[in-house]
């Protein structure tokens, strides 16, 4: 379906980051939700050399928050706002700096309370990246609505994105591909915050019960998932009938934590209807990782 929107109407502006280190932990274990005490690879920020959009989000040992790729930041508060808020999911980055100079890859997600942007590069790019390596982002979306969807809001979206989401209609409402559902009871860390136009949401994986049966041993990095009863019009509010699509950003988390979303499209009136699909996945759909991936589905 050719979704209508104001993109045209948007402006294009140019914001940078730079390479973050990764980031230490003070001690050298963590309580996780099942009272075990572990070992800890806090995986927000740095470069990951073997974690992909496309990989599996659980599984990985002794990692909290792992993010997939590479994330930037900013020093400065200020411009570090600015690349949050500007950068959308399926923006064109392009190094700027340092011996990969010149390559380019795609913002992935956003992840919030530490205020990272994460990227996709290739592993040859990857491996030519350093800490301090400048990235600069073509950041377009912010402002973007669909014109025939009012009730439906996009949020850290790049236009091109939601054109290859496969998105379609079903008696007037949107459906949207996804590979889970995540019923509101799930939700946790990030309820609170003011806008979810920047940032995400993590969804808690402590019971078993229930992580059996919403199927999430296959969730992988950069799958678009469906938040059920939830509005992320303004910020992140319990609403009967709602209903939210993001991208899944990192891995599992610490007690009160889970996999994180950053919300993509929200519709407070209940205007877009899931579609299991095991392909719904950023690398897929943006032909990332061709020849990869299916078999690592489970």
């Amino acid at each position: 379906m050719a979704l209508k929107m104001n993109e045209d109407k948007l402006a294009k502006i140019l914001v940078m980051g730079e390479i973050s280190h990764s980031i230490g932990h003070p001690g050298s274990f963590h309580i996780w939700p099942d009272g075990v005490p572990q070992a800890l690879l806090r995986g927000w920020a740095g470069i990951k050399l073997n974690v992909r959009v496309g990989d599996p989000a659980l599984g990985w040992e002794g990692t909290d928050h792992l993010e997939p790729g590479v994330t930037i930041r900013n020093p400065d508060h200020s411009s570090n706002l600015s690349l949050n808020l500007h950068a959308c999911v399926g923006n064109e980055a392009i190094v700027a700096s340092g011996d990969a100079k010149g390559e380019k890859g795609t913002v992935v997600a956003k992840h919030g309370g530490i205020e990272h942007v994460i990227l996709d590069f290739a592993p040859d790019v990857i491996e030519n990246l350093l800490f301090g390596d400048k990235i600069k982002i073509k950041a377009f979306g912010v402002g973007l609505r669909l014109l025939d969807f009012p009730d439906v809001k996009p949020m850290n979206a790049d236009p091109g994105l939601l054109k290859k989401m496969k998105i379609g209609t079903k008696q007037g409402k949107l459906t949207v591909p996804v590979t889970h559902l995540v019923p509101a009871q799930l939700i946790g860390s990030g309820v609170g915050e003011v806008s979810a136009y920047t940032g995400d949401v993590d969804f808690q994986l402590s019971d078993p019960a229930t992580f059996e049966e919403y199927g999430y041993a296959s969730l992988r990095l950069g799958d678009f998932v469906a938040i059920l009863d939830y509005d992320h019009s303004y910020g992140y509010a319990y609403r009967q009938g709602a209903v939210t699509i993001g991208i899944i950003l990192h891995g599992d988390g610490t007690a009160g934590h889970g996999p994180g979303i950053t919300t993509l499209l929200t519709s407070g009136e209940g205007n877009i209807v899931p579609v299991i699909d095991p392909n719904a996945n950023f690398a897929t759909r943006l032909g990332l990782r061709k020849g990869e991936m299916k078999s690592k589905r489970r």
